[in-house]
């Protein structure tokens, strides 16, 4: 078995220096983020917009249709 290196290892910083690196390093990342512009984020809306719509009648259309099956078989 080899013995352990009496190499000084390094010494971690205190707990207020690691958050204050992670807070550097998460603004870091979002400065790297793209902003979408008007045109974008209105027609990116526009689709969330209707993509709700659209799970919407669905989710009515279903309604209405399981309503009228049971009405059929229960009378």
């Amino acid at each position: 078995m080899a013995k352990a290196s009496k190499a000084v290892s390094a010494k971690k910083p205190n707990i207020f220096m690691r958050i204050g690196l992670f807070i550097k390093q998460i603004i870091d990342e979002l400065r790297k983020v793209v902003t979408p512009t008007a045109k974008e984020l209105f027609f990116w809306s526009l689709a969330v917009f209707i993509f709700v719509l659209f799970l919407m009648a669905l989710v009515t259309g279903m309604d209405f249709g399981l309503s009228k099956l049971v009405l059929w078989i229960f009378g």
